[in-house]
């Protein structure tokens, strides 16, 4: 049997790197907005944070995304 688990985080995470590079912005810029550390943006970008969903509507809000852009397949929404 094939693992999922930590699919999801994954997906976001590859799914926030790209529309965050889209948009021109540094993980630095994005943290700040959200009032995190750059560390953690680093982090959930890699798919190693375990994010509530109020985390990913924030995520998707600072964006200007739909949330279920974040959480579509392989992060393209």
């Amino acid at each position: 049997m094939v693992s999922v688990e930590g699919e999801l985080q994954r997906t976001v995470g590859r799914a926030v790197r790209r529309i965050r590079a889209e948009r021109g912005l540094s993980q630095e810029q994005l943290a700040d907005s959200l009032g995190v550390h750059r560390t953690y943006m680093g982090g959930v970008e890699r798919g190693e944070r375990n994010l509530t969903l109020r985390s990913v509507e924030r995520l998707a809000d600072r964006l200007g995304v739909d949330v279920h852009v974040l959480v579509g397949p392989g992060g393209d929404g």
